[in-house]
């Protein structure tokens, strides 16, 4: 579905991505996992063909990413983007609804009734009871809910998450990570999240692009890329990686001090 080839970006003057050459299949969750600063975003808004390359080139299903109209791409491909909404002014389900914009023609209409799509969607982010309030009297962790609920009604085939936990709780984090995990299987969409924390990324995707330095560092599966040495090597810090007691997946625990072979 995505094909990266030797993708550059420079912003100003600063090399952030240098190189980076991958393909992603369609219906599969891959994560996006690295160090601050390394153009984890940056990658995120190329594929969504919000930015545009210095150099090299994105496909979206075969064709270059800044070849679809906007209204176009966004029937296919939904981002939830970093610090969820900013839509003072409206209330929760007017907001949720508005995923449903890129479907809907010139006088705000649809030809079918998407009163229930809205319905799931609020019930699947636990929004029942808010429907009425403001989005500007929410709390972050409830934007943020919020927000996904308007990207599921957009119903895409292709996801992107630019940090989608930010701002929630330990139990939203796994709500909201259950709920596209779920999802994704359900429709068989493709799913690209980039995400801080090494075990909630290893647990929810896939496979894993580990970027470092504005390269890619390692793809593979959460088995094949977490190890003790790369998490040394890329974020230079001491660990031990440890199988999950019931999926078998590697977590990570962190060791206290610097390792005294950091080599970033």
């Amino acid at each position: 579905m995505i094909e990266a080839i030797e993708l550059r970006k420079t912003i100003e003057g600063n090399q952030i991505l240098k190189g980076l050459s991958f393909k992603l299949k369609a219906g599969r969750i891959y994560g996006i996992i690295g160090p601050n600063g390394v153009g984890k975003s940056t990658l995120l808004q190329l594929l969504a063909g919000i930015e545009f390359p210095t150099s090299g080139q994105i496909l979206l299903e075969g064709i270059p990413a800044g070849r679809y109209a906007r209204k176009s791409l966004a029937k296919w491909l939904a981002v939830l983007q970093q610090g969820g909404l900013a839509a003072a002014g409206f209330t929760v389900r007017e907001v949720v609804a508005m995923g449903r914009y890129p479907f809907q023609n010139w006088l705000g209409g649809e030809k079918t009734d998407t009163g229930p799509l809205i319905d799931e969607a609020m019930e699947a982010m636990g929004l029942r009871g808010l429907e009425d309030r403001p989005v500007d009297q929410l709390s972050g962790g409830e934007r943020q809910r919020v927000a996904l609920a308007k990207v599921m009604v957009q119903e895409p085939r292709l996801l992107l998450l630019d940090e989608p936990t930010t701002y929630l709780d330990i139990g939203y984090q796994l709500q909201l990570l259950d709920t596209v995990s779920s999802w994704q299987q359900e429709r068989g969409i493709t799913v690209v999240a980039v995400l801080h924390d090494i075990n909630l990324a290893a647990q929810y995707c896939q496979e894993l692009l580990v970027l470092s330095g504005g390269r890619l560092e390692a793809f593979g599966t959460p088995a094949e890329v977490i190890s003790e040495e790369l998490i040394r090597r890329v974020y230079g810090a001491g660990s031990v990686v440890l199988p999950h007691p019931q999926t078998g997946i590697p977590q990570l625990l962190l060791l206290p001090g610097k390792p005294s072979s950091d080599t970033r």
